[in-house]
């Protein structure tokens, strides 16, 4: 039985990379960026108008004009209007370019306009105030959105604004979530007493829709020699499997025995961990690696968020000196005392919350084992307290793997 750390550095030693393919930038919603996108032109293309009012030459009020003849209006998307006189201003509105004519902005609120005679409420204005100039945010050929960015809409609208409508994306693995047992049943279907219905694929095939992923689904009764031709099969269709139940000491346990016989290196089975503890991982020498978490569907919840979303991610994202792809790191103040006697690491479910003093806070949840699913309604987080310790005290600080949105 290995430690937590040591599963985790046998896993991201197991990065692969999936290539690249292009998405319609509507479409790429939560996939990850594979190059960087660039600016076609400068941003903003041109000395872009930030206030509604009138647009002057700074010289005019400098040398005491306080007066001016309305020139023309011009709104945003209008081509500019130029003035020929220092008296003269144009009515500008917000997002219009600026004509080379003028250069500063007086907005409305400073301004009385009566009979085509604008008339300047104001005696201190700063030459090229209320102007979005030239270039300011980009340069045309600098970096925008950098490779390994996860595309959300700001992303998208980032892409739109410099035209870049197919956006170079990370592929994503291709995935088969399989579940055993003769014990589940359909969700439509009425289950025995003796049954249940099937969860952790529907549960597992929704965290991994949320990183763009669209898993099959595949279910395999207590028989060996079914097992063993499924996964047959599914070795040579995808690239990752991940396996629910069948893993552990029971005589109906077939997983690792079938995965050895398929050619599956196993690289380490069971972990010092609650829940999970029977976690088995492995990879075949076609490259398919192979994610076996135990039946039990909190087991389950737990390894995919400890394990296979890090991987994932680090799959997905380049290296960074700053981090190494697994996304952010959170940390939460225990809210009460804690005593976790067996020596494994524990994955305390918790509600964690902001206080008032922006402080992650997490209570913990208390169920009744990592067959209560139910439990995980109430949480949204699982803490991982170090299995060194078997007392954890109110005021502690410890990593927490958000599962759900934290909200204060």
């Amino acid at each position: 039985m290995i430690t937590v750390e040591e599963a985790e550095h046998i896993i991201l030693n197991e990065i692969r990379n999936y290539d690249c393919e292009d998405v319609p930038f509507d479409h790429a919603l939560g996939r990850i960026l594979a190059e960087n996108i660039v600016a076609d032109r400068d941003l903003p293309p041109c000395n872009r108008v930030a206030m509604d009012g009138i647009a002057i030459r700074y010289s005019a009020f400098e040398n005491g004009l306080r007066t001016f003849k309305i020139k023309g209006v011009q709104a945003a998307g209008d081509a500019p209007l130029d003035i020929a006189a220092h008296d003269e201003c144009i009515e500008i509105m917000t997002g219009a370019a600026l004509p080379d004519s003028v250069d500063t902005v007086v907005r409305y609120e400073d301004v009385t306009i009566d009979n085509g005679i604008a008339i300047l409420n104001v005696e201190t204005i700063r030459k090229g105030q209320n102007i979005h100039t030239k270039g300011k945010d980009k340069k045309s050929g600098e970096v925008v959105v950098a490779a390994g960015t996860l595309i959300d809409a700001t992303v998208i609208s980032m892409a739109a604004s410099v035209g870049v409508s197919l956006l170079p994306l990370k592929k994503l693995p291709r995935v088969v979530i399989i579940t055993t047992g003769d014990e589940l049943v359909d969700t439509n279907a009425q289950p025995l007493s003796h049954q249940i219905r099937s969860s952790n694929n529907y549960t597992i095939e929704a965290v991994l829709q949320q990183y763009g992923l669209d898993p099959e689904m595949l279910h395999i009764a207590d028989d060996i020699q079914a097992t063993k031709e499924k996964i047959k099969n599914c070795l040579l269709q995808y690239d990752v499997i991940i396996l629910c139940g069948g893993i552990s000491m029971g005589k109906f346990d077939y997983v690792p025995q079938v995965l050895e016989e398929l050619g599956v290196n196993k690289l380490f089975h069971r972990v010092k961990q609650r829940p999970g503890k029977p976690f088995w991982f492995g990879k075949h020498s076609n490259s398919v690696l192979v994610f076996a978490f135990p039946g039990n569907p909190v087991s389950a919840f737990m390894c995919l968020h400890r394990y296979f979303i890090p991987w994932l991610r680090s799959c997905l994202t380049p290296p960074s000196p700053f981090g190494d792809g697994r996304g952010e790191v959170f940390f939460a103040v225990l809210d009460q005392d804690v005593t976790f006697n067996p020596q494994l690491q524990y994955f305390m479910q918790v509600k964690v919350s902001i206080s008032e003093k922006g402080q992650l806070v997490a209570i913990p949840q208390e169920g009744n084992g990592s067959g209560d699913y139910a439990n995980l309604i109430d949480s949204n987080a699982f803490m991982e307290l170090p299995l060194e310790k078997s007392n954890f005290k109110k005021g502690e600080v410890y990593r927490i793997w958000p599962f759900k949105q934290i909200l204060a």
